[in-house]
């Protein structure tokens, strides 16, 4: 699949220049350099060509650019990593083309910014050293030495200063900064009926002393009688940014669906505006307007009105470019630019309503479930896609199992299944369950999946009963999963004794640490973890009991541990079925991944994310093998090879039929009727071990005949050869909505307080190092709290 390829047009040596308004930035002079961009572009790359073509250096190298969109040309993005890059690509997935700008460190100097505040009162004219500029005309200078000041007309008006500012000579290195007039507006609907309130409340304080940079560049809209709106959500708007700008506050003295009176809230202050609606149109139109306050900084000091309407336009845009913006960055920067201080819960509801209204209503999606199984059935013939509700027809699970998933699995996959859940951090929670399997590269291979509302014994059965029913096989499947009762007996319950359960030693691990809690040292117990993994790769029944023998010198009650945790459930002696080195149940954890990169959005965007997400696996997977020229999957080749390289000092003895013996370190015995070798890595791994190719070899035959056939290239390519199809958008008609058999509400969890544990621990996370008491020598405690 090509790769969407974007022409990079990279300037360097001009210098930036503002618009006659101050405000909008252009790129002016310099040199350009045209170059291919995608989403493999690397940026030591990127720099290393720029670099060459501009005669630079790649260290002091900066790259900036502006995001798509005319009122986004005030504020440069820098590219500082290949994320930013891989970013970029995406934003501009729909242009031909992107505009750099190439720096040096040393160009970039750090300026100092005057502030002058917007203040009615204290004025005091500037000092002859600084610089005076027209009002109409400010826009940022660098003031040095060889700059000739301006000199002071009638058209200049002195810019004014606070008493703590101390004046700047000319010889410094001064921006002055007037913040641009732009003319917003926006066309969402507006509810009429809403209540008005002169005051935001909810969480919002005014700082008085903010420079509102960002604010200052509504000044203009609202320019007088006669200015037309298209709407009275539109001249809301209008009204709202220009109070903000000019710092007062107002009230609706008037206000219904044809005309609208808007005063001060100050009171005698005669600053007011009449507007209405023109005849026969939906036009609204100022009909009077009394620009002039005379409330001096009274009515600065008020709040401003910025509802949560308002707040979610701010943020819109960016949050489009930006999903993962967080409420607290929103609070800081709406501070920051507009002088507002924004409750950090205020910021996250606006985020979320914004978000329900780019992506859809999270609600709505559960209700959508019905015709979602349709259309995925429709798409992908052969597939599985089902969901179930509990008596109140609220939210119980989703399953889902793609036909590509099923075919590959049954043709060209060991029968493992790894069995596991994983959280959803959602508006409404949720876990999702997978059973996933491994390819003939040792490769992960989702087969199914399911979402739920919470995990439990009956969902987990539900689950079990929906895989049996999608890849129905009369191959024994081995499961590699928790230990957990309810899922111990739903295996038995739903595939007989047509599967096998190994227990996941990370679960196992974790269970262990538990119940031995506090009666070991550190050092006693990462040894134990350690001798309870080797004695679950043991091959041998010796090798097993010489390892548990050793726990049994460490601990007496690790070895009873061990004893009662049913072994014939983990070790691979006991093992009626084949992991294939496989040990641990979170095989899938590059799966689980994606799940985490798709959260916060409704149910069916996370099923297609995930979807997509294996479509693209599917697919560069089958691609990737036609290049393949072993027989083997190039893991499985490698691994071969190394058992080859061992066979060197082994001796072959003569045979007793199908039998051999080869010594080595020890004697063992080669069935190769049979497939069996007496040292068991043939029959776990699936490959030819050492002792049986040191035969091959001796009675020219060859090991890829003695290999299992899911490792070849030739089955790989068959577990990759169907394709998962998209699912067109499945928005309901209202009258469908309306008239449907099945309604599906959500389910009725909550968020969790705290931060949710997205991943497991590992090995050495299970072995932390306990606190023992200097004096008892006992563990959980110190020496002061020692009784």
């Amino acid at each position: 699949m090509a790769t969407k390829r974007i022409i990079a047009i990279c300037m360097s040596g001009g210098e930036f220049a503002t618009d006659n308004d101050g405000g909008l930035l252009s790129y002016k002079g310099g040199d350009a350099y045209a170059m291919d961009l995608d989403q493999d572009t690397k940026l030591k790359d990127l720099k290393e060509e720029l670099a060459e073509t501009f005669n630079c250096s790649v260290n002091r190298m900066l790259i900036k650019y502006f995001l798509p969109g005319k009122s986004n040309k005030r504020t440069l993005i820098t590219i500082s990593k290949d994320k930013d890059l891989k970013r970029l690509v995406n934003i501009f997935e729909d242009k031909d083309q992107v505009e750099f700008f190439v720096m040096e460190e040393e160009a970039v100097q750090v300026q100092k910014v005057l502030k002058a505040p917007a203040s009615r009162s204290k004025k005091k004219t500037v000092s002859k050293e600084m610089v005076l500029a027209p009002a109409s005309e400010v826009a940022p200078t660098i003031v040095s030495e060889d700059v000739v000041p301006l000199t002071v007309s009638e058209d200049v008006v002195p810019l004014t200063v606070s008493e703590d500012v101390v004046p700047l000579t000319v010889s410094e290195e001064v921006v002055l900064q007037v913040a641009p007039v732009d003319v917003t507006y926006t066309n969402e609907p507006m509810d009429m009926d809403a209540p008005s309130e002169t005051t935001t409340g909810g969480g919002l304080v005014v700082h008085d002393d903010q420079p509102r940079k960002a604010a200052m560049e509504w000044a203009n809209t609202i320019t007088g009688v006669g200015q037309r709106f298209r709407s009275f959500k539109e001249f809301v708007d209008a009204l709202r940014k220009y109070s903000m700008a000019h710092g007062f506050s107002y009230v609706y003295k008037k206000k219904d669906s044809h005309r609208v009176t808007v005063i001060c809230r100050s009171e005698g202050c005669p600053w007011r505006i009449n507007a209405s609606r023109l005849a026969t149109t939906q036009l609204i139109f100022i009909k009077k307007m009394s620009a002039s306050h005379k409330c001096e900084g009274t009515a600065i000091k008020a709040s401003y009105r910025a509802t949560r309407e308002w707040v979610e336009t701010i943020i819109k845009d960016k949050l489009k470019v930006f999903p993962n913006y967080k409420p607290r960055d929103i609070a800081t920067d709406i501070e920051r630019e507009y002088g507002i201080q924004l409750s950090y819960a205020r910021a996250r509801r606006a985020k979320e309503s914004v978000r329900e209204q780019i992506q859809g209503s999270y609600k709505e999606a559960y209700n959508q479930l019905p015709l979602f199984c349709e259309r995925i059935m429709e798409t992908n013939p052969g597939s599985v896609a089902t969901f179930a509700t509990k008596e109140d027809s609220s939210f119980r699970g989703l399953f889902v199992s793609f036909h590509a998933s099923i075919s590959g699995f049954q043709q060209g996959c060991r029968p493992l299944l790894f069995l596991n859940s994983t959280p959803i951090n959602s508006k409404y929670q949720g876990m999702l369950l997978a059973a996933t399997a491994a390819d003939g590269d040792d490769g992960v291979f989702p087969v199914a999946f399911a979402v739920v509302d919470v995990e439990t014994d009956d969902n987990w059965h539900w689950f079990l009963s929906e895989l049996k029913s999608a890849v129905s096989t009369s191959r024994p499947i081995t499961f590699v999963a928790d230990f957990q009762k309810g899922l111990r007996e739903s295996l038995r319950a739903i595939f007989a004794d047509n599967c096998y359960h190994g227990y996941c030693l990370h679960y196992l691990t974790e269970k262990f640490n538990k119940d031995l809690k506090g009666q070991l040292s550190y050092e006693a117990r990462h040894l134990l973890v350690q001798d309870l993994y080797a004695a679950a790769n043991a091959s041998k029944l010796d090798a097993f009991e010489q390892i548990t023998a050793n726990i049994k010198s460490i601990s007496p009650d690790a070895y009873n541990w061990i004893i009662r945790s049913e072994p014939g459930q983990w070790a691979n002696v006991f093992l009626g079925g084949a992991r294939y080195d496989h040990m641990t149940s979170d095989f899938g954890r590059a799966f689980y991944c994606w799940v985490s990169e798709a959260n916060n959005v409704p149910i069916t965007q996370l099923v297609d994310i995930i979807r997509g997400k294996m479509m693209e696996l599917i697919f560069k997977r089958r691609v990737d093998s036609i290049q393949w020229v072993t027989r083997l999957t190039p893991s499985m080749e490698e691994k071969l090879q190394s058992e080859t390289s061992k066979t060197r000092p082994l001796q072959v003895l003569a045979p007793h039929g199908s039998i051999y013996k080869v010594r080595g370190e020890s004697v063992e015995e080669v069935d190769i009727n049979l497939w069996d070798c007496s040292c068991k890595v043939w029959q776990l791994t699936g490959l030819p071990c050492c002792h049986a190719i040191a035969v091959f070899e001796c009675i020219g035959r060859s090991a890829y005949d003695y290999s299992a056939r899911y490792f070849t290239a030739e089955c790989y390519r068959i577990t990759y050869a169907e394709s998962i199809n998209p699912v067109p958008n499945f928005d309901r008609p209202q009258c469908e909505l309306a008239s449907a058999a099945i309604t599906v509400t959500p389910p009725s969890t909550k968020r969790p307080p705290g931060r949710p544990k997205m991943n497991q621990a590992g090995l050495e996370e299970m072995v932390r190092r306990q606190v023992q008491c200097s004096k008892c020598k006992a563990f959980g405690h110190t020496k002061r709290a020692c009784k």
